[in-house]
């Protein structure tokens, strides 16, 4: 990969405007309450050192809750959760940025979704500095609407095409995989795009890849979010949703390497526990009636279908 240092301004730069682009955007959708900012900072001499500015919307009428994070860090020794597959780099010094967002609807037919895009850089010493990048997209409704899912796939598909033919469909096989809660046998959600490893493309089309995702993120999930946002519900409906959001928790506790890697790297815990959901309920065994709405979102879930 070229040299990726001169591009970090840049980049920098692009994270902030998408982190406040999104912002807006949803801000707008939600017509009754802002996203509140806050800015922290780790100084130089602590464990993890960098700063990051927070966005969290709380109590609105669309969104219950949702959070928007930008941070940029370095510390001298990447976590575990980030040399699982580079143990070569372990104990070396590291930088990363990135934006990550996690949005909670209020109405139970507007899906949940999370999207992420992020840089590392790794300088080892007496050695060329190693960068990759990742993120992506997913999605994760409780109740199923086939349009919704195959607009949302038919964006990630549309955004992946100028990069190359296979990967729309490599990066959604991964989405799927990465997403998969085991000890559920099933996934998170309906899946989009993962990719935690662009290291072999010029940092120039990487990062151009990385705008794709961010920018694609917001046209495919506002047209959703408006659509659903004023559905009628009922008390089972919202039932349903808080009983799913479980779900969410479990992933993001258990499997996420994300939130595993900043809580290994002593990052700062209020942004990076932003991603739960307000109001979650767990029950014993519950199953979804044969034939309900509720079975028909668990059939996608322990099997992934191909929307596009």
């Amino acid at each position: 990969m070229s040299d990726i240092t001169t591009l970090l301004p840049a980049i920098e730069d692009y994270l902030k405007t998408l982190q406040s682009n999104i912002c807006n955007t949803l801000s707008d959708i939600d017509g009754s309450q802002q996203f509140i900012s806050d800015e922290w900072q780790r100084p130089y001499g602590e464990r993890l050192q960098g700063y990051g500015i927070t966005r969290v919307l709380k109590g609105g009428d669309v969104i219950e809750q949702g959070g928007v994070n930008f941070s940029y860090v370095k510390a001298n020794s990447l976590p575990p959760a980030a040399t699982q597959s580079r143990p070569e780099l372990a104990n070396h010094p590291y930088q990363a940025m990135g934006v990550s967002l996690v949005i909670h609807p209020r109405n139970p037919f507007a899906p949940t979704t999370h999207a992420n895009v992020r840089v590392f850089m790794v300088t080892p010493k007496d050695k060329p500095a190693v960068c990759w990048f990742g993120g992506g997209f997913d999605l994760t409704p409780y109740y199923l609407f086939n349009e919704d899912a195959i607009a949302w796939h038919q964006q990630a598909e549309d955004l992946c095409q100028p990069f190359g033919d296979n990967v729309y469909r490599d990066y959604k096989k991964w989405c799927d995989e990465y997403f998969y809660i085991k000890h559920r046998n099933e996934t998170r959600g309906i899946g989009g795009l993962f990719f935690d490893d662009i290291s072999e493309w010029p940092a120039e089309k990487s990062f151009a890849f990385m705008q794709a995702v961010g920018d694609g993120f917001l046209e495919a999930y506002a047209p959703i979010l408006v659509k659903r946002k004023d559905t009628p519900y009922n008390a089972s409906h919202r039932d349903f949703q808080l009983y799913r959001r479980g779900r969410y928790v479990e992933f993001n506790l258990v499997y996420d390497r994300g939130t595993i890697f900043g809580l290994q790297s002593g990052g700062r815990i209020e942004s990076i526990l932003m991603s739960m959901p307000p109001e979650v309920r767990f029950r014993y065994n519950w199953q979804p009636e044969e034939g309900s709405p509720e079975a028909k979102l668990y059939e996608v879930l322990v099997t992934p279908k191909d929307w596009v």
